[in-house]
C-alpha cells in the first residue's frame, strides 16, 4: 500500500510540474520573441531612418507639472531629433485622463521652452496605455512611419505593437542616465506587460478607449491644444 501510495505521490507531483512549467515556459517565450521583433529596429539617433513624425511616450510628471526624470530624458531626445530634421513633427502621447493630472501639456510646453513652435507638437491626451498610444498615432494622427522614444526596456515592446499595428516603426532609446533600484521592478512589470499586449495586438485587437476625428499629423499641431 505505501508503495502504492508513493508511486501515486510522486506521478501527482509531476503533473503539477508540468502545470507549472508550461505557462512558465510559454512566459519566458514570447517575451523574448517580442524582445527580439523590437530590437531589429532600435538606432541611433545618427542612423535613424527619417520619418512623417517622432513620437515621444508618456511617464510620470509631478504635481507641479514637473517632467520626471525618465520622461525628461525622452523628451530630450525627441527633441533633438526633430531639431536635427529626423522628422518635422512631433506627438507627445500620454494621460490627461484628469483634471488635475497632465502628462501631455507638460511635455509640449518643455519642448516650446526650447524654442519649437506649436504647431509642430502635437498632443495625444489619451494615450493611456503603450497599445493605445500607437493605436491613435495610426488612426487619428494618420501616421505611417515613426520614430518611437523611451527608455530600451519598454521601446522593445513599443515597437513590437506598432509593427503589428502596420506602422512602419523605429525607435531611438533615451536611457540617458542611471534611474536607480526601480528598474528592476519595471523590468518584471515590463514581462508581463509583453505578455498582455501579445495577445491584445495578436488576437484581442480592441479599439482605444476613445477615438474621434482624424488629426493629421502632417497638419497644425494647435488643432490639439486644449488651453
Amino acid at each position: 500500500m505505501k508503495s502504492f501510495l508513493r508511486k501515486h505521490h510522486n506521478k501527482a507531483i509531476c503533473i503539477v510540474i508540468i502545470l507549472l512549467a508550461v505557462p512558465g515556459a510559454s512566459i519566458l517565450a514570447i517575451n523574448h520573441y517580442v524582445e527580439r521583433i523590437g530590437a531589429k529596429y532600435i538606432y541611433s539617433a545618427q542612423n535613424v531612418p527619417n520619418a512623417d513624425t517622432v513620437l515621444i511616450l508618456g511617464a510620470y510628471v509631478f504635481p507641479d507639472g514637473t517632467l520626471s526624470a525618465m520622461l525628461k530624458d525622452r523628451v530630450m531626445v525627441g527633441y533633438e531629433l526633430y531639431e536635427n530634421g529626423k522628422a518635422p513633427k512631433i506627438i507627445v502621447s500620454g494621460d490627461h485622463g484628469r483634471q488635475d493630472y497632465d502628462e501631455v501639456n507638460a511635455m509640449k510646453d518643455f519642448i516650446k521652452s526650447k524654442g519649437v513652435t506649436g504647431k509642430d507638437i502635437f498632443m495625444d491626451h489619451a494615450g493611456f496605455s503603450t497599445y493605445e498610444s500607437l493605436y491613435r498615432a495610426r488612426d487619428i494622427f494618420q501616421v505611417k512611419k515613426v520614430i518611437i522614444v523611451t527608455q530600451e526596456y519598454h521601446l522593445l515592446r513599443a515597437i513590437f505593437i506598432a509593427r503589428e499595428l502596420g506602422l512602419e516603426a523605429y525607435g531611438v532609446a533615451s536611457d540617458n542616465h542611471d534611474y536607480g533600484q526601480v528598474m528592476a521592478a519595471y523590468g518584471v512589470r515590463e514581462m508581463v506587460a509583453r505578455n498582455k499586449d501579445f495577445w491584445l495586438v495578436k488576437v484581442i485587437k480592441p479599439q482605444p478607449t476613445f477615438l474621434g476625428e482624424a488629426i493629421p499629423v502632417l497638419g497644425d499641431g494647435g488643432a490639439t491644444d486644449d488651453k
